[in-house]
């Protein structure tokens, strides 16, 4: 009986010895290597290996972006160059005495001209220029070719000319500017007045009226600063704007295809 107490004793000092003894030799090998050795690790710490294991090459490929988008932005870029020198070259002044002020927005596809005359309100929206090639069905010869037309083949830009007086009606042309010579294309009466569910009579068509009259109301825009000279450099600056536009909107898709 004595012996065997001798010998509970004994164990009882010595298995709490060896569970310290453990604990500090795991605590060691964390501290020097930085992890216990895999075959203590997958016998003290079974649980560890029922976590998935990331892959880190995996990870980065998918958030790589596509070769065909480095590409295209590469083309985009280029593009973007070349339009920029050629915008450089074509670069539009304002000429000296040009009765209008412009309103340019970046983002649109119009500009507007203001102007104050014998107190009424001018405003002309010009638009993009039109390249306007296509055969007119109706104009054709006798052995069924289209007829020459210098109008068909050039470059042209739509007007919208308005002219105002204060708390009355205003007059509105549809213009197409060519190179030296502007063309109304239709005159309508608008009554700030009518409501929008009334239909006015806007009139015949302009080339109906009388010749006389239509040579009128030339003069009557050419007084007001809607003449050749003007309508030349709207032509110039148009083509100047739509470069610019063009690079601004190549400028957004490369920031997309970037992000």
């Amino acid at each position: 009986m004595a012996l065997n107490n001798v010998i509970r004793r004994a164990a009882s000092r010595v298995v709490p010895l060896a569970i310290r003894a453990s604990a500090a030799s795991q605590r060691y090998l964390h501290h020097h290597h930085g992890a216990a050795c895999p075959c203590c690790a997958a016998v003290t710490q079974p649980s560890l290996n029922f976590f998935p294991r990331v892959f880190p090459s995996v990870a980065h490929h998918y958030s790589t972006k596509p070769k065909s988008d480095e590409s295209l932005v590469r083309v985009i870029k280029s593009e973007i160059q070349c339009a920029i020198d050629t915008q450089e070259e074509d670069e539009v002044e304002v000429p000296e005495g040009f009765p209008f002020k412009i309103e340019d927005h970046p983002g649109q596809q119009t500009i507007t001209l203001l102007r104050d005359y014998n107190g009424e309100s001018i405003s002309v929206e010009v638009h993009m220029p039109d390249i306007s090639g296509e055969e007119d069905e109706n104009e054709k010869d006798d052995d069924g070719d289209a007829q020459d037309d210098e109008q068909g083949s050039q470059s042209c830009i739509p007007l919208v000319v308005r002219v105002s007086k204060q708390n009355g009606p205003s007059l509105e042309f549809t213009c197409t500017a060519y190179a030296d010579e502007i063309a109304i294309d239709s005159l309508s009466i608008k009554d700030p007045n009518t409501s929008e569910e009334q239909v006015a009579y806007e009139g015949p068509d302009f080339g109906d009226l009388d010749e006389n009259l239509q040579k009128s109301f030339h003069k009557f825009l050419e007084i007001r600063g809607i003449k050749p000279s003007t309508t030349n450099f709207l032509h110039e600056y148009m083509i100047n704007k739509d470069s610019r536009e063009y690079v601004a909107w190549l400028e957004n898709l490369q920031k997309f295809v970037e992000a």
